[in-house]
């Protein structure tokens, strides 16, 4: 197999938040096209327009290399297709491959002998090569590691984090034999300032990527524990961590919602394949039960501050300042804030929710939702911050306490007030 030259053509399938980043480094150097089939992605980006915000438009300017395209044919003589197709889970918590499944059919379709099809999808350990390969060689009548081989870097994207980028990064590679093993990693080596760690299989590529949020959900879990435990012995959580953090070992993480196309996600991958093959994985699945009903547990706490301060929760006006999965970016992509507003509801409550970083149109046809303009003063029986938006954290506790009556209830998720600034917090 030959390597690649800077003559060679690359492919980028899915433009969003691990497309586009991607799309536009090796278009420095290389003859990229990225390919989506969202017809109005690709006519924002040809006007240097980036929905998720984490490209400005000078990003997308002066790159006369890089092409966009809905149309199949444009892509057809790469040489090399990288996929970042999302790959959430479905309504049962099970992973759900169709926009993986989708991509490698259609690549099949114009796959040619020595092309290469890397796939940055986070998936479980063996579904490269035991799912996507399969559709590979059925559509495109080609052998796996005789006419075209595959590669798995996985994504390592944080929306919204402008100082961790794509390069600066480490990228795992790898790939099916070898000889596109190396070429895998030395493609990557030509963007990545941070450096490449070649491994030794897709497996253990695919393995490292779905470990690495899932640790992370673990750790969350056992701080949202004990957030509950020190709820219980009135100890403020915050204060608590600030302390123990003193010492230089102990691990920083903070309770909260927990979502997200990686954190809320990724886990479920990981156990669907471990009671795949024999093994119940309790402290992983423990992990994932405690991080979604943290919604519920806040909404419980909330009507009951609210019962102390004899304000009546059916019909109460409630206030939620913030929608998105996490701080200054617009990703609603299985954000917890959802399970708020569901059990607000469920209490008859009319909830409203604020957060200037959401395209409103998508918040309505994603999760039905319409975000307000602006809250209004005076109006709330309860506000709750929900997400640590930079513009939320300009207000001052007076400002926010002023969307509410007279009476009413200021319960803080993110720690963006003082502790006795706030009704409640985690």
């Amino acid at each position: 197999m030959e390597k690649l030259s800077s003559s060679s053509k690359i492919a980028i399938i899915g433009l969003g938040y691990v497309g586009l980043p991607l799309a536009v480094e090796f278009a420095k150097k290389y003859n990229v096209t990225g390919y989506d089939i969202d017809e109005s992605r690709v006519n924002e980006l040809k006007s240097s327009f980036d929905r998720t915000l984490e490209l400005e438009a000078s990003d997308l300017h002066d790159l006369p290399k890089l092409q966009y395209t809905s149309d199949l044919m444009d892509i057809s003589e790469c040489r090399v297709y990288i996929i970042g197709v999302p790959t959430p889970v479905n309504n049962n918590k099970e992973p759900d491959f169709s926009n993986l499944i989708s991509a490698s059919k259609m690549i099949g379709t114009i796959l040619k002998k020595d092309d290469i099809v890397i796939y940055e999808s986070t998936v479980y350990p063996g579904a490269t090569e035991e799912i996507c390969v399969p559709e590979l060689e059925k559509n495109s009548g080609l052998t796996f590691n005789n006419d075209f081989c595959v590669g798995y870097s996985p994504e390592r994207i944080n929306p919204g984090d402008k100082l961790h980028k794509l390069v600066d990064i480490v990228k795992v590679t790898s790939g099916s034999t070898p000889a596109s093993a190396l070429i895998i990693d030395e493609l990557y080596s030509s963007i990545i300032v941070a450096g490449t760690h070649r491994a030794s299989s897709i497996k253990v590529a695919e393995a490292a990527k779905v470990i690495e949020n899932t640790q992370r959900d673990v750790n969350i879990a056992l701080i949202n524990e004990l957030s509950l435990i020190f709820n219980k012995l009135n100890i403020d959580t915050q204060e608590v961590l600030e302390a123990a953090c003193t010492k230089w070992n102990f691990l920083s993480f903070r309770p909260g919602l927990v979502g997200g196309h990686c954190i809320g996600v990724d886990p479920y991958y990981l156990t669907h394949k471990a009671m795949e093959v024999g093994y119940t994985p309790e402290m992983i699945l423990a992990g994932r039960r405690l991080n979604d009903s943290m919604g519920s547990y806040v909404v419980n706490q909330v009507s009951k501050l609210m019962a102390k301060k004899s304000i009546q929760v059916d019909g109460a006006n409630i206030l939620i300042m913030g929608l998105t999965f996490k701080e200054n970016c617009p990703d609603l992509r299985n954000t917890r804030v959802i399970d708020l507003v569901e059990g607000f509801k469920n209490f008859n409550c009319n909830v409203d929710v604020f957060d200037p970083w959401v395209d409103k149109d998508e918040a309505v046809s994603k999760l039905h939702i319409k975000p307000i303009n602006e809250p209004a003063q005076g109006k709330y029986d309860a506000v709750l911050l929900a997400v640590a938006h930079d513009v939320f954290k300009e207000l001052s506790v007076d400002q926010i306490r002023a969307f509410g009556k007279d009476n009413n209830v200021l319960y803080d998720i993110k720690y963006l007030l003082g502790v006795n600034e706030s009704d409640g917090r985690l």
